[in-house]
């Protein structure tokens, strides 16, 4: 199986729909943490869907229009990273994250983030990348300022949960603003 090392006992890999009840343990400790930031995760509440969320990002990845990944830490599955949506030909492409507790507050995320940074605009040659997170998330901005985005704009209330209206801010990294040096975790 291919990893990228991100600490001495974390690492980054591929997430697949054979892992479903790995991932669907791992939702359910998440699950206070992402149910109200991404939607999947509150969909993911069983084998069948849970395997079913893997597979749709396993057909993406299969499209080339996406991709999901997850940090294991002492072998744990803790959290991810994922090309929400991935246009080669655009140019374009989008990069979330969630984590339980267990897996917050180490650099993880951020780490895992860069490498996502790195191949997007080194390996696949793409212009621009989102970041999308509710104005309410404020570990997923922190995560987006220390990657030095750029805040685009605010949409208001633009994303409903459970019957309440949040607004979505809209980060934005180019190019030709990503520096390859290392950035403080």
């Amino acid at each position: 199986m291919y990893a990228i090392q991100l600490t001495e006992n974390a690492e980054l890999r591929t997430l697949e729909p054979w892992q479903d009840a790995e991932f669907l343990a791992h939702i359910d400790r998440a699950r206070a943490n992402t149910d109200p930031w991404i939607p999947w995760a509150s969909r993911s509440t069983d084998l069948e869907s849970a395997r079913t969320t893997l597979q749709n990002y396993a057909n993406k990845q299969a499209a080339d229009a996406g991709r999901i990944y997850g940090i294991w830490q002492d072998g744990v599955l803790l959290g991810g990273v994922m090309f929400v949506h991935f246009d080669a030909e655009a140019g374009t492409c989008e990069i979330g994250v969630w984590a339980e507790p267990a897996g917050e507050g180490q650099g993880l995320i951020s780490a895992s983030v860069r490498h996502l940074i790195a191949y997007a605009f080194g390996e696949r040659g793409m212009h621009r990348i989102e970041w999308w997170n509710s104005a309410g998330n404020t570990r997923s901005r922190a995560v987006a300022q220390r990657m030095g985005m750029h805040l685009d704009g605010t949409l208001r209330e633009q994303s409903l949960y459970k019957g309440v209206r949040h607004d979505m801010e809209i980060w934005s990294l180019l190019a030709h603003e990503w520096s390859r040096e290392p950035k403080p975790a």
